[in-house]
This record gives structure tokens, C-alpha cells and sequence, in this order.
């Protein structure tokens, strides 16, 4: 039986610099996919400076980070002493814990000649046990993320964080979850099976697809039911489609989001910005500067 809808929507836009931002999560419909309670879509652009010096130190408290560049050059920074720069197809992870100041430098990829840029910002709510720990930091480059060929050369998958099929993520999992990458080629066709209960959304890039017998338009975050079934996704266009797929058990604790930190009650998002202001998060010593 494949999965009913429950929603779409196209999020919304800013500009920040070259860069155009979509936010996809939270949205009018939901502030949540199972752990994910954040999605930022940077669209694919060229950018034809290099910056040096960060895109602006921010703070997080309970939640990871993961940042997945499709195009492009991510350098990151943190004041707990990591540091990481990832090319065009990697992923970067930081579990920001007990609290972390954090910057990056967001480029084109210095391995090759293409100036475009285009990648994908998630925050993943840790479970409370887990939001008082030390910060961790993870620079996967893309022949690390685990990858397979489709039956028939339908296209491939790539599993940025928990498992399909064989395939492992060396992303650590607080909860089951899942983020994958479909590339489909044209004319084909892949179907997903989803577990009853496991809360699950697709978002297409930059091209229309069928999900479920249904065509949706490139830009269009689809959330689906909770209960089991099938996602089969159609590629009916001349040219190959991307489509991200992510989502989890449902997270069944309190959850209460404000500004870059996400806890588990007014309380402790007091106690964030208190630590914060009180310098408990360190600093970043520096900044390479990047060639």
C-alpha cells in the first residue's frame, strides 16, 4: 500500500548575500520529521568570491548540525577546537551538547572549476539525556558516504545518515532516523518502504516528480502519513531527478525551540542563554584564513 500525503509546501525564501536561502523546516504544516526540526535548502548559485573570515559565530545547545554540500567548499569552525573543510558531496556533523559557538566558511569548491554552490542545513533534536553531553564534531568527504547503484541502473542512493539496506552511516543515531539522497534517472522509477509510525518528507531540489502517483514541483517539501507503506517516486521528465528523503521515529518528548537552541522546556532555553551569556560555551581562537 503506498503512503498518503499529508502535506506540501514550498517554504520560504531570503536572500543572504549570493546566497538564496529556502527554509523548509519548520513550516506553516509542521515544526518537526521525527528528529529533524530544522531544514535550510541553499539553491544553487555561483559564487564568485571566497569568503575568508565566516558567515557569523553563532551559538547552539541540543541539537546536531548536519550540513550536505551537493556543490561547493564547507570550512567549519567551533569553540571546542574542531575544525573541518568538506568538498562537493560530503557531509559535516556537530552535536552541539551542552553548548557550542560555531562559524563556517561557505565556497565554491576549490577541486574544481565550478563555481556553483548548492547544499542543505539540518538540525537534529537530541533526545534530553543526550542535549547535556560534550559537543562532537564529523567531516565526512564524499567517497565516505556510503553509496549504491540502483537494480537496473535506475540510478543510486546515498545514505548521509542511518542505514538502507547494507549501507551504514558513520553518523551516530540518537534515535532511528534517516536522510538519503536519490538520484533517478529518466524514466525510471525506485520505491521505498516505510515502517508504521516513522515519520517521513521528501523534498525535490530542482525538479518536478511523482511521489506516490502525484506530481509535485521542484522546491515542494512533501510530508507523508504515519502509517506503513510504500514511497514510490517516478522520474516521467528526459533528464535525471534528485530527491532528498529524511524523517524518524517520532520525537515524544517536550520540545520548546527558540533562536538557535532547542530543549525541553522554558527553563532550560533560560538556562541556554544565561550559559551563553556567561561566556559557558567558549570561543572560537580563530579562523584559518582559506586559500
Amino acid at each position: 500500500m503506498k503512503k498518503e500525503t499529508s502535506f506540501s509546501t514550498k517554504g520560504n525564501r531570503a536572500n543572504l548575500g549570493p546566497l538564496s536561502i529556502n527554509r523548509m523546516l519548520p513550516n506553516r504544516y509542521a515544526n518537526k520529521v521525527g528528529p529533524f526540526v530544522f531544514l535550510d535548502y541553499v539553491a544553487p548559485a555561483i559564487k564568485e568570491t571566497i569568503t575568508k573570515n565566516g558567515m557569523g559565530a553563532h551559538p547552539h545547545r541540543g541539537i546536531a548540525t548536519l550540513t550536505y554540500i551537493l556543490q561547493g567548499e564547507v570550512e567549519h569552525f567551533d569553540s571546542a577546537g574542531n575544525g573541518g573543510k568538506i568538498y562537493s558531496g560530503g557531509a559535516q556533523w556537530m552535536k552541539a551538547g551542552n553548548g557550542i559557538i560555531h562559524d563556517e566558511n561557505f565556497n565554491y569548491d576549490s577541486q574544481t572549476d565550478s563555481k556553483f554552490i548548492e547544499g542543505f542545513q539540518f538540525w537534529i533534536n537530541l533526545p534530553a539525556k543526550n542535549k547535556a553531553e560534550n559537543p562532537e564534531h564529523m567531516a565526512i568527504q564524499a567517497n565516505e558516504v556510503p553509496q549504491k547503484v540502483l537494480q537496473n541502473q535506475k540510478g543510486w542512493i546515498k545514505v548521509i545518515i542511518g542505514n538502507y539496506e547494507e549501507l551504514n552511516s558513520k553518523i551516530p543515531n540518537y534515535s532511528e532516523q534517516f536522510l538519503y539522497h536519490i538520484h533517478l534517472e529518466a524514466d525510471k522509477q525506485f520505491s521505498i518502504s516505510i515502517k508504521d509510525k516513522i515519520e517521513v518528507a521528501a523534498f525535490l531540489p530542482t525538479k518536478n516528480a511523482l511521489l506516490n502517483d502525484t506530481e509535485f514541483q521542484a522546491g515542494e517539501f512533501v510530508e507523508f502519513g504515519r502509517k506503513a507503506g510504500e514511497i514510490e517516486i517516478k522520474n516521467t521528465t528526459e533528464k535525471a531527478i534528485d530527491i532528498i528523503l529524511f524523517g524518524g521515529e517520532e520525537y515524544t518528548e517536550p520540545m520548546v525551540a527558540e533562536g538557535p537552541f532547542v530543549m525541553n522546556s522554558l527553563g532550560e532555553i533560560a538556562d541556554a542563554y544565561r550559559d551563553f551569556y556567561a561566556g559557558k560555551y567558549g570561543q572560537i581562537k580563530s579562523i584559518k584564513k582559506s586559500a
